[in-house]
């Protein structure tokens, strides 16, 4: 089955193709990319993801279960090795030990 995409303009004249009902430009989301730091290393879903949960920092990161991250929309198991990566750098962990 093929989906067909439709051009679109943003807000700020960019034009772009879509399939899905997503209204995010991908231009606008490149642009918003943090050059630094474990955001930059994470696809726009996933960095939505974590600043729609005000996790912004790895120390906010390590509150939260590796559990509790994936049940983020935008969150996918590919995610969590990165982060589970730059937790580690840092001398912090996902806290799986935080809900029983």
């Amino acid at each position: 089955m093929v989906t067909k995409k439709t051009l679109r303009t943003c807000a700020n004249g960019h034009q772009y193709y879509k399939s899905s009902d997503c209204p995010t430009c991908p231009t606008c989301e490149e642009a918003k990319r943090p050059n630094a730091g474990f955001l930059s290393l994470l696809y726009a879903p996933a960095r939505r993801a974590l600043e729609n949960a005000e996790i912004k920092t790895l120390n906010q990161l390590s509150k939260y279960s590796e559990e509790e991250i994936l049940k983020l929309h935008g969150i996918g198991k590919t995610v969590i090795p990165i982060l589970k990566r730059e937790l580690n750098k840092a001398g912090l962990a996902f806290n799986d030990h935080q809900k029983q």
